[in-house]
């Protein structure tokens, strides 16, 4: 297993715990902002339901309470931990059949789907903050070097338009 995709696996973990601290954080959170942190959610749980070829137990764009969403979280962390501990170095390689929420039919490598996994939800809770702040509320820091350095990154304040 690479140490890159284990970074990346261990990134989505930590950010996907800072982002439902940002929203439990909010004292009125944006209901779009909760909807696509499922969608995050939903979508690991469903690619890890893929990769170990069952059916998914959980929607793509699942409709969740904050509690049900730490507890998914929680049980996605635990399963792609799992997945990462147990891969050895061919598996990676390995082709993955599935079918998309539409019905059609693709192949993918393990390590390709692991890759959208991590990358797909970094999409996602730039969104997740962007609400945050239109709410008033103080988004997490969940940019992958804030994760690797141990401390948030740097706060800019945007400059004054000109008139």
């Amino acid at each position: 297993m690479s140490d890159h995709l284990r970074r990346l696996i261990e990134h989505l973990e930590w950010a996907d715990t800072a982002a439902l601290g940002a929203l439990r954080a909010s004292a009125t959170p944006d209901t779009r902002a909760l909807t696509i942190y499922s969608h995050v959610l939903g979508a690991e749980a469903v690619w890890l339901a893929r990769l170990a070829g069952r059916p998914s137990d959980v929607a793509v764009w699942p409709v969740l309470t904050l509690e049900q969403a730490a507890s998914l979280a929680a049980r996605n962390a635990a399963e792609l931990n799992a997945l990462v501990s147990s891969l050895g170095p061919d598996d990676l390689d390995r082709e993955i059949d599935y079918r998309t929420s539409d019905g059609r039919a693709f192949r993918s490598t393990t390590e390709d789907i692991l890759l959208h996994v991590a990358l797909h939800g970094s999409y996602h809770r730039g969104q997740i903050a962007l609400l945050i702040r239109g709410g008033g509320g103080e988004p997490a820091s969940t940019d992958y070097i804030a994760f690797a350095r141990g401390a948030p990154a740097a706060r800019t304040v945007p400059p004054t338009p000109i008139a």
